[in-house]
């Protein structure tokens, strides 16, 4: 059975009813009196009952008038509250998401994270915010951002939540001219004596990146301090100081003068998709399932490749 009116006739016929007045009615729709009889006269006629009585002194409502008052205010109110869910749902389809990143992020599953995310939330974007090597948490310990691609090296706060995409090996970057850069690759032992490069930071964010752990007791001798992965890499080149970084550097931060030596005795680095724990969003709820399907579909290079090669035989300009 076809609706025999629509939401603004009932609008109409509910100012009628509660003014009693067709011309009061009329001036509180903004719409002239004339117009306003006749869309109650084809309400009525739609319907098959009168809903006023109309005399030259008065208006009042039938008995059917009186039942489609109070169904009508019922009516437009549900209608108010449709349209204002319906707008605030939207709205939330069209919020932004903060992705707090260092480096080269995830290496190769960034971008498809990315893209699959906007294409499975298309009304929703995503930007990106980086943060320098001294922070761990990568924006999530401030509020900065609402996701974060990490690298966790200890045990995770109880504030803070992630799950591991992809674990890649650590190598060590050296400068081409380091009597290291020869060797095909090298262990802790061999490099007790050599200036590191150190990031600054939380001392167990510092320890990981120095491999501490694996030292056996002996302290690292520090060349050099920094805070960017580009501080590092000249540190390293300038022969400051040989740092330990994740193998995906190599594909993602070509210099000439640099090289990487795999390393056989320290464990790798996690690559991990976090968030804060009590963050219970439908935004964050979405993007860490889309770096979990992403993940479990792509391999990310692991070990030193052909690709790889270009990089540990540059030298610097005038070396042969």
């Amino acid at each position: 059975m076809d609706v025999p009116f629509e939401l603004r006739t009932l609008r109409y016929f509910v100012a009628v009813a509660e003014e009693l007045h067709f011309g009061r009615a009329a001036a509180r729709l903004h719409i002239a009196q004339p117009s306003l009889s006749v869309q109650i006269r084809k309400l009525e006629s739609a319907l098959g009952v009168p809903l006023l009585v109309r005399t030259s002194r008065s208006v009042s409502l039938t008995r059917a008038g009186e039942t489609l008052l109070a169904e009508a205010r019922s009516l437009l109110a549900d209608a108010e509250r449709i349209a204002h869910v319906t707008r605030h749902a939207g709205e939330r389809d069209r919020r932004s998401i903060l992705v707090g990143f260092q480096a080269n992020a995830a290496a190769e599953l960034t971008p498809r994270i990315l893209a699959l995310y906007a294409k499975r939330y298309p009304l929703r974007r995503s930007e990106m915010r980086s943060r320098d090597l001294t922070d761990p948490f990568v924006g999530l310990a401030d509020g900065a951002v609402d996701v974060a691609f990490i690298r966790p090296t200890t045990d995770l706060p109880d504030w803070l939540s992630a799950e591991v995409l992809f674990r890649e090996p650590r190598v060590l970057a050296v400068s081409v001219d380091s009597p290291l850069a020869s060797l095909s690759e090298v262990t802790i032992q061999q490099l007790l004596d050599q200036p590191f490069v150190a990031r600054n930071g939380p001392d167990s964010w510092r320890d990981f990146w120095l491999a501490t752990e694996q030292r056996g007791g002996h302290t690292a001798r520090i060349g050099a301090q920094i805070s960017q992965l580009e501080e590092c890499l000249e540190a390293v080149i300038a022969g400051r100081g040989i740092g330990f970084t994740q193998i995906s550097t190599l594909r993602y931060y070509s210099r000439p003068g640099l090289t990487a030596v795999p390393v056989v005795d320290i464990p790798p680095s996690d690559v991990a998709i976090a968030w804060r724990s009590d963050d219970t969003s439908d935004l964050v709820r979405d993007f860490v399932e889309t770096a979990r399907m992403v993940a479990a579909t792509t391999c990310v290079p692991a070990v030193l490749t052909a690709a790889d090669l270009p990089l540990t035989t540059l030298r610097p300009a005038g070396q042969t």
